[in-house]
């Protein structure tokens, strides 16, 4: 039961900080891809404001939820393997 509770523990701190860099990774992405477009179709408005309005439509999109994937997906693959290796 200590080496479930231990594996847990340290899948959790493994996959939080994989989901924080990749979060980071996916709104720089996203600024980046703001800021060209701002430059190539709208060049008179404010920079600041255009990058700011897109991060929040950014922050509730689709996508953003979808990198919490990072903590579901390992763990039903685990959970999967587990039952096949003690249950087939």
């Amino acid at each position: 039961m200590f080496a479930l509770m231990r594996l847990a523990l340290v899948g959790f701190v493994v996959l939080t900080v994989i989901y924080i860099a990749l979060s980071i990774y996916s709104r720089s992405v996203r600024r980046k891809r703001l800021i060209r477009e701002w430059e190539e179709e709208h060049p008179t408005a404010d920079r600041d404001s255009f990058v700011d309005e897109g991060l929040d439509d950014y922050d509730s999109s689709l996508r953003r939820k979808l990198i919490l994937g990072v903590y579901v997906v390992p763990v039903c693959v685990v959970a999967f393997i587990v039952y096949v290796t003690n249950f087939q």
